[in-house]
């Protein structure tokens, strides 16, 4: 199909605008630091240790974000670091909740033979309920090198806020037979 130059101007004129469009969801930050206990559960082993994440706003509608954990698989002494590294965008759809898309650098690594890169895409909504309590709700998609099959995800989080700064953040991740799980301390900025 041939486009005019009139849709391709307009094509171009709405992504530039994009980044202005709104801000985040009042009483939503995307520049905050947490840390806590970190878990996984699949159908062979189970494994937990700790994690820290973080946030930064780099613009009205734009964040970049990361996180590491560490965790050692129950009755072994094998233990794995899992990292990701990633850009998010978040546009108010109204002022309580955020549209929220993300895409993210990831890494595994439990040694010289399982040591895999990766990446990951993922969609949703973030909002704050009420002055005290937000959450999100994300699908997403990630894939691996060395031939391990990508998959889809859900991923679900809540925070409780005591103040504006200090809040418990809690995160769950569905894969397919593998859950993921984050609990800890949240300073929002």
């Amino acid at each position: 199909m041939k486009r005019s130059p009139i849709s391709k101007l307009a094509a171009l004129t709405l992504l530039a605008a994009l980044p202005f469009a709104a801000s985040a969801a009042e009483g939503v930050s995307y520049t905050y630091v947490e840390g806590g206990y970190a878990g996984t559960s699949t159908d062979g082993a189970d494994s937990d240790g700790w994690a820290i994440n973080g946030s930064g706003a780099i613009a009205p509608n734009f964040h970049i974000f990361g996180g590491y954990s560490n965790q050692e698989i129950d009755g072994t002494s094998i233990d794995f670091d899992q990292w990701r590294v990633g850009l998010g965008y978040n546009h108010e759809l109204n002022p309580q909740i955020d549209l929220l898309t993300r895409v993210a650098y990831e890494k595994f690594d439990a040694g010289s033979n399982a040591d895999f890169d990766g990446w990951s895409v993922e969609a949703g909504v973030r909002g704050a309920f009420n002055p005290n309590f937000e959450g999100y709700a994300l699908a997403g998609y990630e894939d691996y090198d060395h031939g391990i099959d990508g998959e889809f995800y859900g991923r679900l989080g809540a925070q409780v806020k005591f103040n504006q700064t200090w809040g418990i953040n809690g995160d769950v991740k569905f894969v397919d037979g593998d859950t993921q799980y984050f609990v800890g301390p949240r300073a929002s900025f």
